[in-house]
């Protein structure tokens, strides 16, 4: 079953995502906690939303997601953040079917893209996406400024 998360889900998922991390091969780099993940999809104005898949009442599936605008479309899109699905569930179709309620909510909605990065060595995803009819976007190279950097551009004026 997929569905919106709702609070009762926040824990799960915030394991799920450390999962997310651990699979990238980056663990040390996630720090998110129930609190924080609770005050983003649930505050007054929540900036990200997410989708669960449930398997006998067990959170197995994630879709983490937010709001991103096209100026060229002029419409909003999504922009999907993490997408995990645990070991024992995958090729269950679960991450198709999470990805298929996100391109409902984008036509319901009438946005224009579905978006989403995936790591290079990451090959089965690839493979998975495109079977999907997604299209990488070679030409785009993902630029980030965090931590010191973020610290000292932010100072700069």
């Amino acid at each position: 079953m997929i569905r919106r998360v709702e609070p009762r889900d926040v824990d799960a998922v915030v394991k799920l995502v450390h999962e997310l991390a651990l699979y990238e091969r980056a663990p040390e780099e996630c720090h998110l906690t129930s609190e924080q993940l609770h005050t983003a999809l649930f505050d007054d104005n929540p900036a990200l939303f997410g989708h669960v898949a449930e398997v006998d009442g067990q959170v197995v599936g994630i879709a983490l997601w937010f709001l991103n605008f096209s100026t060229w479309d002029g419409v909003h899109g999504i922009y999907l953040e993490d997408l995990y699905v645990t070991p024992a569930q995958r090729g269950s179709g679960i991450g198709r079917k999470l990805l298929e309620t996100l391109a409902q909510e984008c036509v319901a909605k009438g946005y224009t893209r579905l978006q989403w990065s995936v790591l290079n060595w990451n090959e089965p995803s690839i493979g998975f996406y495109k079977k999907l009819g997604a299209v990488p976007m070679d030409e785009w190279t993902v630029m980030r400024v965090a931590d010191e950097a973020l610290q000292k551009l932010a100072s700069s004026l």
